[in-house]
């Protein structure tokens, strides 16, 4: 085996230090030499323990242990033979697929759930989604182990190659195949808003890099190459990283003088019962209830109610008279902002008609003043890809659902009372940074619109909420989000959560919202921030790599 193992520890400093730093050496040498199905599984389960610094669980310590075990899996890997360099990277690669499909297997089982709320019709799929999907995902991190062994050195460059490689391997995963940026390693340093604040300078791809050179520096432990210098820049980083938070914290988002008193309905209807004909009447009363009742106390009457994802029960196309109720329940002045399926008829009676998951802005008057649709639709649970070949081998949409839907042909804001703009996501589409960027500059509030009852009471719903709450910090804006079962909040634009609630609570949250203008620094900054510190790690991982092997020379 041509591996490249750290340089054992040498000395000691007092008894306990030499013993910790021996079995380190030790529990470092052990991981280096492992074979075959013994190398896969412990990448397996370093992986797999990874997901524990995610929501809900924020156990960022979790990966203090799996990053170090990945890099000393890496130690003991080789170039395999001779002949073509992608070849030669297999063992890299593999160690990396097994960690990834641990990582995703136990951050993402709960995406079945989706496929149990009817599963007479959709329990088949099952192993495709739980499994099936983690098995995809885990090739991007097999990418970054490989591409972090080009550059591999026995000292802190490995540090910084991986570092480098997972944030490649993340911006890979947001951008390819329509995107899933779920569970991006980053979240793991941003469990409160203390640690969130530093995403609005350097954007996800730095927070990453960062992220991962953090969590792997444990490694130099086990010898003694770089190793003050090593943890030396993880203890600025980390000291910068919540410094920088403390002083957001303490300052206040830039005022405009405006506010907004809105209420977000949360109904937590059933979905097995959502689109039953028998009961979407007492499903729609009910939220013209809740929207309708007295306000809380302290509070002024909404200017905007907002209602969840899809929570118009039918289309407004068969029931035009359902906007004669919300108008006759919004009193002067008032508008509602609410979930439902636009159809839009067929051009000639040869085609059908086509459906969006779209957010409506209705006034006082029932009248639909505006409409966005959903742009970035959720592969086989709201349209199938490959549709023609997929149909044919018998294989429809795996989420219950009304019908396929069409994606939207852009986003734009919508103005509430008062004149501020809005700007809304549908349901996932707030999980990316570069998606709800776009259009967040010339906007005062950002509006995500969700149903995550599919998923139940699962880390689900809570990964997607953190998601939701870094998008906040990350472009200076505040959050208004509705959820059918939750979890429905006001966040402000430094990611602290104002009010909420709880999975499958019922409910309405009554707020007093402060419109500010965004204090982050641009989308195009954000971006140009992270690549610099992408860019650095793979200088200093090269350098180091290139003096290891003419030294050894």
């Amino acid at each position: 085996m041509n591996a490249d193992p750290p340089e054992a520890w040498v000395g000691s400093r007092g008894g306990d230090v030499a013993n910790d730093r021996r079995l380190l050496e030790r529990l470092s040498g052990a991981i280096i030499l492992l074979s075959g199905w013994r190398r896969a599984l412990v990448a397996f389960l370093a992986g797999a323990f990874a997901v524990l610094a995610q929501a809900p669980y924020d156990f960022f310590a979790a990966g203090f242990v799996s990053f170090p075990i990945l890099v000393w899996l890496l130690d003991g890997t080789t170039l395999d033979g001779q002949g073509l360099q992608l070849r030669r990277l297999k063992p890299a690669f593999a160690v990396g697929w097994w960690f990834g499909f641990g990582y995703f297997l136990s951050g993402l089982w709960w995406i079945g759930g989706a496929l149990l709320v009817e599963a007479d019709d959709f329990a088949w799929a099952l192993p495709l989604a739980v499994v099936g999907v983690p098995l995809l995902l885990a090739f991007f991190y097999g990418l970054a182990t490989a591409l972090a062994r080009l550059m591999w050195s026995s000292n802190i460059g490995r540090i910084a190659a991986i570092a480098f490689a997972f944030a490649v391997a993340e911006w890979l995963r947001g951008i390819l195949f329509t995107g899933f940026p779920w569970n991006a390693v980053g979240y793991a340093a941003m469990p409160v808003p203390l640690l969130m604040q530093s995403v609005s300078v350097v954007g996800m791809d730095g927070i990453n890099a960062l992220t991962v050179f953090v969590f792997a520096i444990p490694a130099l432990l086990a010898g003694r190459r770089h190793l003050r210098v090593g943890f030396a820049l993880a203890a600025l980083i980390v000291l910068a990283h919540a410094g920088f938070g403390y002083v957001r914290l303490i300052t206040s988002p830039l005022e405009t003088g405006k506010y907004l008193d809105v209420r977000i309905v949360q109904p937590s209807v059933d979905l097995t019962e959502k689109w039953d004909a028998s009961v979407r009447d007492r499903i729609f009363s009910t939220m013209l209830a809740m929207s309708s009742q007295e306000p809380q106390p302290g509070h002024p009457k909404p200017q905007l109610v907002i209602w969840p994802e899809t929570s118009v029960p039918f289309l407004f196309t068969e029931r035009p008279e359902a906007l004669v109720a919300i108008g006759d329940m919004l009193g002067e002045g008032q508008m509602l902002m609410a979930g439902a399926v636009r159809e839009e008829g067929a051009a000639n009676q040869a085609d059908a008609s086509r459906y969006y998951n779209s957010v409506v802005a209705i006034d006082d008057r029932g009248e639909i003043v505006d409409a966005v649709d959903k742009v970035h639709l959720v592969p086989f649970g709201e349209y199938l890809p490959f549709a023609g070949l997929l149909r044919r081998l018998g294989i429809e949409q795996f989420v219950a659902g009304p019908m396929n839907f069409f994606p939207g042909n852009e986003r734009h804001a919508i103005e509430v009372p008062g004149g501020a703009k809005a700007l809304p996501f549908i349901c996932y589409e707030v999980i990316f940074p570069e998606i709800v960027s776009v259009d967040a500059a010339s906007s005062q509030l950002i509006v995500n619109l969700t149903n995550d009852a599919w998923f139940g009471d699962t880390p689900g719903p809570y990964q997607h909420f953190r998601q939701a709450q870094v998008r906040a910090v990350e472009n200076g804006l505040t959050m208004i989000r509705a959820a059918n079962n939750g979890i429905s909040a006001v966040v402000d634009p430094r990611g602290r959560t104002l009010e909420a609630l709880a999975i499958d609570a019922r409910g309405v949250i009554d707020m007093h919202v402060p419109i500010s203008s965004p204090d982050a620094f641009s989308a195009a900054q954000r971006r140009i921030n992270g690549f610099v510190i992408m860019v650095a790690f793979a200088i200093g991982a090269t350098l180091l790599s290139v003096r290891r092997r003419l030294s050894a020379n």
